[in-house]
């Protein structure tokens, strides 16, 4: 367990603590569950990251909470392995399609009427294995635009807070998506996906949990990231003309 020393008092007199100072590690008589040890583990591996040492109260509580949930979700998946590909094409609730953004690194979403059929871009959807472990959020699976090295990758701007968004990611090497290891980087290009009444699916980011691919009800909006609470924006889609590849 973790407690501050001697340097309480000056703590809670200024409101900042500095982890340099007044932080020991005292062994517990008291048992641990296995998830408990290892959420402690992953806390104090991602201090390591941090380069600031001083926080307020609020701060580190924050930065503990924010860490352990995003380790915890992923330690089921120490080895991914590729599998089977799906070709196919993608509709959100409000039937229209996924098309290629000219210029930004987006996917679309458009109503396509008479001959404009064919702007509805393929997607490649790799599905993964999880040898030992039952993957309870859903499929894992990798996003491509087919005849490309495209994925879609849900990720933050580097060294902000802001919230994740979805992209367009070119992968020189696609060999590294064979096999995704825990903490190697590349969790950005997996989701879970739930397919619920045979057709409707849904796809969760597995770097930032409860953060969901997307589609704005206005026409011809990007294709984007949102939490599963905003109703605003559509989450649910069916695949058309599929096919294994």
């Amino acid at each position: 367990m973790l407690y501050g020393s001697e340097s309480t008092c000056s703590c809670q007199e200024s409101g900042r603590c500095d982890l340099h100072k007044g932080l020991r590690i005292e062994i517990s008589e008291q048992p641990h569950t296995m998830r408990q040890v290892t959420n402690i583990i992953i806390a104090l591996q991602k201090f390591k990251q941090v380069r600031s040492t001083e926080f307020t109260d609020h701060e580190l509580f924050n930065i503990i909470i924010e860490n352990i949930v995003e380790g915890a979700v992923n330690l089921c998946f120490s080895a991914l392995l590729y599998y089977r590909v799906i070709q196919c094409t993608v509709c959100d609730g409000l039937k229209k399609s996924l098309v290629q953004s000219q210029g930004t690194p987006n996917l679309l979403a458009v109503t396509l009427r008479g001959g404009n059929s064919n702007r509805s871009v393929g997607i490649n959807l790799s599905t993964y294995t999880t040898p030992g472990c039952k993957a309870t959020n859903g499929q894992p699976i990798c996003l491509k635009i087919a005849q490309s090295n495209l994925y879609l990758a849900c990720t933050k701007e580097s060294g902000t807070s802001s919230q994740p968004h979805l992209i367009l990611e070119d992968v020189k090497d696609e060999e590294t998506l064979k096999t995704i290891e825990e903490n190697d980087g590349m969790e950005r290009f997996l989701f879970f996906r739930k397919v619920t009444g045979g057709s409707i699916n849904t796809f969760e980011s597995v770097k930032y949990p409860h953060w969901f691919i997307s589609t704005s009800k206005n026409e011809s909006m990007p294709v984007d990231m949102c939490v599963e609470e905003d109703t605003s924006r559509q989450k649910i889609f069916t695949l058309q003309d599929q096919k294994v590849i």
